[in-house]
């Protein structure tokens, strides 16, 4: 474990130093920043089930996927590929962090399509006299192309058998495309148990906030973990979305990074079109967007441009 614990806090480490200009950290404060994170982000007690060496690691990579996905550069999620490989097992191994290891599992796609973009991507050229330069984010056409090649051929979820038929019709009462149930796909793989560290949950990923407005209850019991109001509540803001945006790809970037992080690119690159701020928006973002179209153009053969919304 000793020899896990070393490397698994090197590849967090040197995953800090995607910049040159960075400022150097040690491992206490490597350490110190992803408990502060971690207390301030989930629920710790459910780590708590893991062994001790086991909660910090992954209290760490928890802490680097949130700066990663909230980054700049979609290329920067690569470095977490080797670490969520280490982290999965360990989440997966007690019943009360299963949920995360869940999430996780709906993760991996985006670090093997980073990885993808670090290979095939050539970097730009260097000055040896300033620090080196960053990859630029690849176009909006070349990430769908990728997404298209990632999923191709692959085989339905094993639990979305039990959910498509059932919550289509959900999606329908609230005239909002039925094809978009495989949403559930790119959020959780369609597990209704899984959690994220940022405090989305259930099917549909939805935040605490989110859910409230849309009328779920998160107590006694938290109903983003029940299929049904879950998938009515997501339908419903997937509808506010595109009623706002006017356009599906735009409507789904602020489902993943929130309106108002869509609408001020909008303001500040006046435009209606996704294309031209997708450079701008997270790394996540610039990635689940294409994901999502890909997704629909395997289970559905449909293009998000081909979407027709249903009759009230």
């Amino acid at each position: 474990m000793n020899g896990l614990w070393f490397m698994f806090a090197m590849l967090l480490a040197s995953a800090l130093f995607a910049r040159a200009d960075q400022e150097a950290v040690n491992l206490k404060d490597l350490v110190e920043g992803a408990r502060q994170w971690a207390l301030e982000n989930f629920d710790t007690n459910q780590l708590d089930a893991l062994p001790a060496v086991d909660g910090q690691l992954v209290r760490q990579f928890f802490q680097n996927a949130q700066q990663r996905f909230q980054g700049d550069y979609v290329v920067n999620l690569a470095v977490l590929k080797p670490a969520a490989h280490v982290v999965l097992p360990l989440l997966a191994s007690r019943a009360e962090t299963q949920p995360y290891a869940a999430w996780l599992t709906a993760q991996l796609d985006y670090f093997d399509v980073a990885d993808e973009i670090q290979i095939t991507v050539p970097p730009p050229t260097a000055d040896t006299n300033r620090p080196p330069p960053v990859v630029a984010n690849p176009s909006p056409q070349k990430e769908r192309e990728l997404w298209v090649r990632k999923v191709a051929g692959r085989p339905w979820p094993a639990a979305a058998k039990n959910y498509v038929r059932r919550l289509k019709p959900v999606f329908a009462a609230q005239t909002v495309p039925p094809e978009l149930v495989w949403l559930a796909e790119v959020e959780s793989a369609f597990d209704p148990s899984a959690r994220s560290p940022a405090g989305a949950a259930g099917l549909f990923q939805l935040m605490p906030d989110t859910a409230k407005r849309f009328g779920l209850s998160l107590r006694p019991r938290d109903e983003r973990f029940q299929p049904g109001p879950s998938a009515t509540a997501s339908a419903q803001y997937l509808k506010q979305l595109h009623d706002r945006f006017g356009d599906w790809r735009l409507a789904l970037a602020a489902y993943n990074a929130g309106a108002g992080t869509v609408q001020k690119l909008l303001d500040h690159h006046p435009t209606r079109s996704y294309d031209d701020i997708a450079g701008q928006l997270p790394a996540e973002t610039q990635l689940y967007v294409p994901r999502v179209e890909a997704v629909l153009r395997l289970r559905e053969g449909v293009n998000l441009e081909q979407l027709a919304v249903p009759r009230s």
